[in-house]
């Protein structure tokens, strides 16, 4: 099994693949990042939500419009005579999102700044060049599978 995926993604046809998806991949994850921003200022700023009630409702909105512009864009079913169980899969990308952008990053960010003294603003950066690639790897061989 192991094997078979090395040589998959070794294949030369398969990593011009791969790279495209992964460009699409972070193209959706930038436009999410503008929106998730948006929504989070309105929420709190014009609704006057609690700033972590406007990031929740950030988060599911952006999480499914993720899930739309990736199951459309990015990870489209190259057999179309296959159907993809979308509930399934929706619940699959909240899960994957939820991993890395809530617990993974708020883990990673208590060791950097808290134990290592790193600031924020460079801790978060540093964490994006873990967690988009594993974002990438959840979405493409777990959820979208």
């Amino acid at each position: 099994m192991q094997n078979k995926l090395f040589s998959k993604l070794t294949n030369k046809q398969n990593l011009k693949k791969l790279i495209i998806q992964f460009i699409k991949f972070g193209l959706v994850g930038g436009i999410n990042t503008v929106l998730s921003y948006a929504i989070t200022n309105i929420g709190y700023y014009i609704l006057n939500l609690h700033a972590q009630v406007s990031n929740l409702i950030a988060f599911v909105i952006t999480v499914l419009i993720s899930f739309l512009l990736n199951n459309k864009f990015v990870f489209k079913k190259e057999d179309s005579n296959k159907k993809r169980g979308l509930f399934k899969s929706l619940l699959k990308v909240y899960v994957s999102y939820s991993i890395t952008g809530l617990f993974l990053m708020a883990g990673l960010l208590f060791v950097e700044e808290s134990l290592l003294g790193i600031p924020h603003y460079i801790a978060t950066l540093m964490n994006l060049i873990i967690t988009i690639p594993l974002n990438f790897i959840l979405n493409k061989f777990w959820a979208f599978k």
